[in-house]
């Protein structure tokens, strides 16, 4: 099995998306001295006593940016080809692990690696090595996928 880039769908607008995302987790290290990690922004919100306006403002960017983009293209369709109890029990596995490992792969994998955090480099080859494993079992053993 070999993974295959679809260049055709890999565009400048891709690269823009990588571009700002990056940017914007730059601003966010230097300018608030805080993590781009999704799974801690978030689960502030669900503390009231502890949100910030810059928290607030990353989720609504999160929910409107492809609200923004499909005024000039429209969006992908997405093809979800599995049960609903199957995506409910990998939900509940993915914030399991995200409260086990202190963090989601947004926080570990872009921001943790890019400050060279022994700690995220360490979560991110746990990501990736049970991600293949699970999918690999999924899919060759189970039949599931």
């Amino acid at each position: 099995m070999s993974i295959q880039i679809d260049w055709q769908a890999f565009t400048p607008i891709s690269l823009a998306g990588g571009l700002m995302l990056g940017v914007a987790t730059i601003i966010l290290l230097l300018g608030v001295g805080r993590v781009a990690g999704i799974s801690g922004i978030f689960s502030s919100l669900l503390k009231p006593t502890r949100v910030e306006m810059w928290q607030i403002l990353f989720i609504v960017g999160l929910v409107v940016s492809p609200v923004l983009y499909s005024f000039g293209r429209p969006l992908p369709d997405i093809d979800i080809s599995t049960s609903l109890p199957l995506l409910i029990g990998a939900g509940l596995l993915v914030g399991f692990g995200t409260r086990l490992g202190s963090g989601c792969t947004s926080g570990h994998g872009i921001c943790g690696n890019a400050r060279l955090s022994p700690r995220s480099m360490a979560a991110t080859a746990t990501f990736m090595l049970f991600g293949i494993v699970t999918v690999y079992f999924g899919r060759h053993v189970l039949g599931l996928i």
